[in-house]
């Protein structure tokens, strides 16, 4: 069977969005395993290994039984696996709003235009902001948000300053700053950004809030 045919899956499970623009929203989630970075702060390193293979048709039909409007796909990081793009190509025909979280460091290039792309940025403190491919932010549009978790102050400089340098207001995606659960307080981020008027939506992660920093699968 062709290597798009299949994906590894971690998990499919119903919840609630817990972060971006669609935070709150119910969603059903696809996380695949494996991920090519390690973040210092990764919040899902048990989906770097494991999972079971599973026949693309499969994961669809098990995403679309669990009846939510939104389908995020997720990891790890899901576009390392051929059968993620043609993945979000049915999801999108199957008339659901697609989400697709992703590193920053993987080619977004191909993915369907129907679906809204969430992108990281690293920072600094993540220790990979050396794998950012800048190069995907020319296919970025308004229905597209790029996201920045922020570990503390020196994040946050580094976030200001890419922000400016790379005229990212101009691109219309929405621009996302997420603090590091338990490093970097909240309060303290939202007070950066009010003092410079920063163009960004500060995002919590809501999942966290109302289900614990540790619960999986939820």
């Amino acid at each position: 069977m062709p290597k798009e045919d299949t994906l590894v899956v971690h998990e499919i499970y119903r919840s609630i969005q817990g972060e971006s623009t669609f935070a709150g929203v119910p969603c059903t989630f696809v996380r695949l395993t494996g991920c090519n970075l390690r973040c210092r702060w990764c919040d899902t390193t048990q989906a770097f290994r494991g999972g079971r293979r599973m026949a693309r048709a499969e994961v669809l039909k098990e995403a679309l039984s669990l009846g939510t409007p939104c389908v995020e796909l997720t990891g790890g990081e899901p576009l390392l696996q051929p059968g993620a793009l043609p993945l979000l190509v049915e999801l999108c025909d199957a008339g659901k709003t697609v989400l697709v979280e992703t590193s920053g460091e993987a080619d977004v290039s191909g993915v369907d235009p129907r679906v809204h792309k969430i992108m990281d940025l690293k920072a600094p403190g993540s220790n990979e902001s050396h794998r950012n491919r800048w190069s995907n932010l020319a296919f970025l549009s308004p229905r597209d948000e790029i996201k920045f978790v922020l570990s503390g102050r020196e994040d946050y400089e580094w976030m200001r300053r890419i922000i400016a340098e790379r005229e990212l207001a101009a691109l219309g995606a929405k621009l996302l700053a997420s603090p590091v659960w338990g490093e970097l307080d909240p309060r303290d981020l939202v007070s950066w950004v009010l003092e410079d008027g920063l163009p960004v939506r500060v995002n919590l992660q809501l999942h966290k809030v109302v289900w614990g920093r540790d619960t999986q699968g939820v």
